[in-house]
């Protein structure tokens, strides 16, 4: 078998992959939960997204600085190999291939399995959602393994397809809610006062925290430099580019959904509350027409983190380090991608998904152990990246003064940030879910050395 990867993507693939990994269900799956922990205060959510986009522009423009630079296998790898040695970027890339990547790509399965039971009307909880959420999994699986390319396409065919929901609702939203009143309204009216959520420093930790979710994934398009053309010059174009519009086009559809539905309606709808503001926009008909393009654009996301996913012992193999390097580094010569990596991450995406319905859909299969996997593991790459940072101020003497001190300066300040909001937002499942973290990590290390003389 071959053991390198075409050159077979462009910049605006790579730009699809950064928007479409990025928005998707996030904006949607979150967007309830950031009028909640404000206590439906607009001003203070929008806050929220504001701060959450910065920090993801920011760090996006650091590594978009090392992309430069650096170009081998799996972008946050090869970086975090540069900063601080093979040994960091072993344990970073351990931590990708087994909890970040499966984590929230078994999160995005059973997210968009949620809007079609939302759409059809079934319970979001129910054994028809997981069984939905397993086939998409696999479906997504298939897709990257057996037609690279055709996902690279399905990816930009579903960014345009995931933009037409949210700025159908900017705009008509918008100059509904402007001419009916209800955006002043829902700006002007609090449905719970901040000193009844702990504060507004509480909250907004609180609410930045969930925005993780829907600003994640960007670095996932790193994991295809190798395969990208032109990649350095590419990757930093589609990471600055792309997160750019992400946050402009979230910050337009929050300020749409206000003009759609009154705060109170929002926050009681749940799971629902995205498809009763579209259908008070564009009716009930016009509502679910606009809900499938949701699903769909749930489907592109998760096609965007699956990517990245079967890619994750690749990224070890490929130096030799891991279990069996010799097995996860090859690449099928007829689909062109790496079989057992692909086989691996899948599974583990299985595994994750079993780990999520039984800590955050039951009363609790885990006791003091169940946490959100949608948002502790994001967290921990924001910890990871600090070192990276540091290291970039310490070495990279030959770049001017803002790339080296200034960026990553703010990216580390955005990170400590991001860190903070999550021991506010979750309190002690912080722990529990380090413990976890932890042993994985130890698991890890009994793979870290090098297998020398493999070809």
């Amino acid at each position: 078998m071959e053991n390198t990867l075409n050159k077979r993507y462009g910049l605006i693939t790579a730009i699809a992959m950064v928007v479409g990994i990025v928005i998707g269900s996030g904006v949607f799956f979150k967007a309830e939960k950031i009028l909640l922990s404000t206590g439906g205060n607009l001003p203070l959510g929008i806050l929220a997204w504001i701060i959450g986009g910065c920090i993801m522009i920011v760090c996006a423009y650091t590594f978009a600085k090392m992309a430069t630079k650096y170009e081998k296998v799996n972008g946050i790898v090869d970086y975090a190999e540069a900063a601080l040695g093979p040994k960091y970027g072993y344990y970073v890339g351990w931590f990708l291939a087994i909890i970040y990547y499966p984590t929230l790509t078994s999160v995005l399965a059973w997210v968009t399995a949620r809007y079609f039971c939302v759409l059809l009307g079934w319970d979001i909880t129910s054994g028809s959602c997981m069984v939905i959420a397993a086939f998409l999994l696999i479906g997504s699986f298939a897709l990257n393994y057996l037609s690279p390319i055709v996902a690279g396409k399905f990816q930009v065919s579903t960014t345009v397809i995931k933009m037409i929901p949210l700025y159908l609702m900017a705009i008509v939203g918008t100059i509904k809610g402007l001419s009916s009143g209800l955006t002043m309204q829902n700006f002007s009216e609090v449905a719970i006062p901040a000193d009844e959520l702990g504060g507004t420093a509480t909250i907004l930790f609180t609410a930045v925290c969930a925005t993780a979710f829907a600003y994640e994934g960007w670095i996932i398009a790193t994991s295809i430099n190798s395969e990208l053309k032109d990649a350095k010059k590419n990757l930093p174009r589609a990471l600055v580019g792309g997160t750019f519009i992400i946050m402009i086009t979230y910050l337009l559809y929050y300020v749409g959904l206000a003009g759609a539905v009154e705060n109170e309606v929002m926050m009681a709808g749940g799971e629902a509350g995205a498809k009763i503001a579209f259908a008070n926009v564009f009716s009930s008909v016009g509502g679910t027409v606009v809900f499938v393009f949701i699903v769909i654009s749930c489907a592109g996301t998760l096609n965007g983190l699956m990517l990245g996913c079967v890619r994750g012992l690749y990224a070890l193999g490929s130096r030799n380090v891991g279990p069996r390097p010799d097995i996860f580094k090859q690449v099928d010569p007829v689909t062109n991608m790496p079989a057992s990596s692909s086989a691996f991450g899948v599974l583990l995406c299985g595994f994750w998904m079993m780990y999520f319905y039984g800590a955050n859909l039951t009363e609790g299969w885990f006791g003091p152990f169940c946490f959100d996997t949608s948002e502790l593991p994001i967290i921990t790459i924001y910890a990871l990246y600090i070192p990276i940072f540091f290291m970039i101020m310490k070495r990279e003497k030959e770049w001017n003064g803002f790339d080296r001190f200034i960026a990553p300066a703010l990216s580390i300040a955005g990170s400590v940030f991001m860190i903070i909001a999550a021991v506010f937002s979750h309190g002690q499942a912080v722990i529990y879910y380090l413990i976890v973290f932890a042993v994985i990590m130890v698991i890890g290390a009994f793979f870290a050395k090098k297998k020398d003389g493999l070809e």
